[in-house]
């Protein structure tokens, strides 16, 4: 005698559910569908969007005044002298490239980048590591406290703080008088200038730059550090096989960015210290752009610096990007 066929059991509600879900995901829904269910995220998104037209992308139509001998003053409105003022072409970045103070300022810039990237660029990384081994949660939101604070000071103050105990009427100086030794010119030596400005780069934005790696810190599965402690692994080989693999994607990501900045090493705090330490050694391609364009009114002039440093970033990160993927790192995009 045969046994009467058993009957196939009831799906469960969960699997209908995940079946009605993945044959709606399967339809295409219209604009309007769409707009009606992520209304929320896009009205949340509208800051930031307004933010980026109205001081990015608008601003970014001045850049045709690189290709005028511009001059604001003609007709009534900024539009007139669009229309009204001279087009001359690439003659404004002829007149670019024929200069030397020009090339002597990318010169410093490239420099000062890539001496910062060898000293400063390390220390937020081994901050982030230091701060990530502190097991006390109260001494670690103490120490982050300190570190964060400097970010929000302005280069105004920064330079001051550092005049105040640096400069040759400062607590140093003032200290080696007292015991009878001549105190050394920090503040006001071109030679010792870059060691002076990545000081006060680290002081100032080395804990704010460890935030993104302490993220990155947090995403690594604490069982991998278990793992390896069971197996016998110290404190320096745990880093090196599984706290670095963890932040290089981040790593690389940042320092791509880095290299796409290059010519960008800042304004505010060059252009507080040029007079002290001469035009030679602090002059970069901004302040070249704010002295040879905007104070003599060279306008256009001012423009084609401004629109090559842009050119020259996008081909650095583009580069960049590329070396990554070969490397096998993702970058800023994925290779398709």
């Amino acid at each position: 005698m045969t046994a009467p066929p058993v009957a196939a059991e009831p799906q469960s509600a969960a699997v209908k559910a995940k079946k009605k879900v993945k044959a709606v995901s399967r339809q295409q829904l219209s604009f309007g569908q769409r707009l009606r269910r992520d209304w929320p995220l896009l009205l949340m998104c509208f800051p930031a969007m307004a933010l980026l037209l109205v001081f990015h992308y608008i601003p970014a139509l001045g850049n045709i005044i690189a290709f005028q001998d511009y001059n604001p003053f003609v007709g009534d409105d900024p539009l007139e002298a669009f229309l009204y003022s001279e087009w001359i072409g690439f003659g404004n970045f002829e007149y670019l490239f024929k200069t030397q103070a020009f090339w002597d300022s990318v010169i410093t810039t490239l420099s000062i980048t890539a001496f910062q990237l060898v000293f400063y660029f390390p220390i937020p990384i081994a901050l982030a590591v230091l701060l990530n081994s502190i097991m006390s949660p109260r001494i670690r939101s103490l120490v982050q406290s300190i570190v964060y604070l400097p970010h929000f000071f302005s280069w105004v103050l920064v330079v001051s703080l550092f005049q105040m105990m640096l400069g040759g009427a400062g607590l140093l100086a003032q200290t080696l008088r007292q015991a009878g030794h001549t105190p050394p010119e920090i503040m006001t030596n071109p030679d010792t200038f870059m060691f002076l400005i990545t000081s006060e780069a680290i002081w100032k934005d080395a804990g704010w730059g460890m935030i993104v790696f302490l993220a990155a810190l947090a995403a690594i599965d604490p069982s991998l550090y278990e793992a390896a402690a069971a197996d016998g692994a110290g404190r320096w080989r745990r880093m090196w096989h599984i706290t670095l693999p963890g932040l290089r994607s981040v790593i690389v990501l940042l320092l791509i960015l880095r290299l796409g900045d290059a010519l960008n090493v800042g304004f505010e705090q060059f252009v507080l210290q040029r007079e002290m330490v001469g035009r030679e050694a602090a002059e970069v391609v901004d302040t070249y752009v704010y002295y040879q364009g905007i104070a003599v009114q060279q306008w256009g002039v001012g423009a084609a610096a401004g629109l090559f440093k842009a050119a020259v970033g996008i081909l650095l990160i583009v580069g960049a990007n590329k070396l990554a993927h070969r490397f096998g790192e993702q970058g800023i995009y994925s290779k398709r």
